[in-house]
């Protein structure tokens, strides 16, 4: 009994969660933006530090 309820539930639950992190993983484009743009800028800062 134990066994087939593992056999059973565990791929069920397993794809609960796999899907619940998928959906929480994705980012908005919006953000995705905010961060490229973050990261040249840094990228200006730090050339710019090194320049001196």
């Amino acid at each position: 009994m134990e066994w087939t309820l593992m056999t059973i539930l565990g791929p069920i639950l397993f794809a609960i969660v796999l899907l619940w992190a998928i959906a929480n993983n994705r980012s908005s484009r919006a953000e995705k933006r905010r961060t490229e743009e973050a990261t040249r800028q840094r990228r200006k800062e730090e050339e710019a530090a090194q320049a001196e």
